[in-house]
């Protein structure tokens, strides 16, 4: 029985990453890695917020995100538009 369960996430994280990156260099999309705090920082103005914080902040946009997952997602969306990708 295999348990490597964070050693297989790794991998297949890694493997994820290598496929997007492939993609956006084939189709000329620009894209960058943006560091957890930053986001958290962005959305709620603590680089180590909780879960709890990311989804409350969510829901403070007029979001209702499912999980924390979707609060992470809703949160890098609004540092995107809001930095113009980190440049503003």
């Amino acid at each position: 029985m295999r348990r490597h369960v964070g050693t297989d996430a790794a991998h297949v994280f890694g493997g994820l990453l290598a496929t997007l990156t492939a993609w956006a260099e084939t189709a000329d999309v620009p894209y960058q890695g943006v560091p957890v705090g930053t986001i958290k920082r962005h959305a709620t103005g603590k680089g180590n917020a909780p879960k709890e914080a990311m989804i409350a902040a969510a829901r403070a946009r007029g979001f209702s995100p499912a999980d924390d997952n979707e609060a992470d997602a809703i949160a890098i969306l609004f540092w995107a538009i809001e930095t113009a990708g980190g440049v503003a």
